[in-house]
């Protein structure tokens, strides 16, 4: 088996609103859309970030088409992280947890879209 992309696809109640989101405050940019759905890529990561409206009928299996967050957290891995803990709360992003460091060397802090899906960004120091 060959992979040549992947994607890490969220049910959300509005893509849209995640979608500008992610464009806005971390540097995707909007690959393709349709009605209730938006594809965003950057070039340094290595999946697409799809938003899906929560209950589209081509959601299958449809057992589990329920909103995306349960449990779920996106993890960017970045350089600088004090720069962007204080850029994104300039721009006023919901910082839910902190900038803190764990004793292995984790320095991180998470925010949360419109959509309530958990983003966290994290350097290793």
């Amino acid at each position: 088996m060959k992979v040549t992309a992947s994607a890490l696809s969220l049910n959300v109640a509005d893509p849209s609103a995640s979608a500008e989101f992610a464009k806005s405050h971390l540097g995707f940019v909007e690959e393709m859309a349709a009605e209730g759905f938006v594809s965003l890529k950057r070039a340094d990561v290595g999946f697409n970030l799809v938003f899906l409206k929560t209950g589209l009928e081509t959601f299958k299996p449809a057992r589990i088409a329920g909103d995306a967050g349960q449990g779920l957290l996106i993890a960017l891995v970045v350089d600088g992280i004090d720069g962007e803990y204080e850029r994104l709360q300039a721009e006023g992003v919901p910082i839910v947890t902190p900038i803190e460091t764990e004793p292995w060397g984790e320095r991180y802090f998470q925010m949360s879209d419109p959509n309530g899906v958990i983003i966290q960004l994290v350097e290793w120091m």
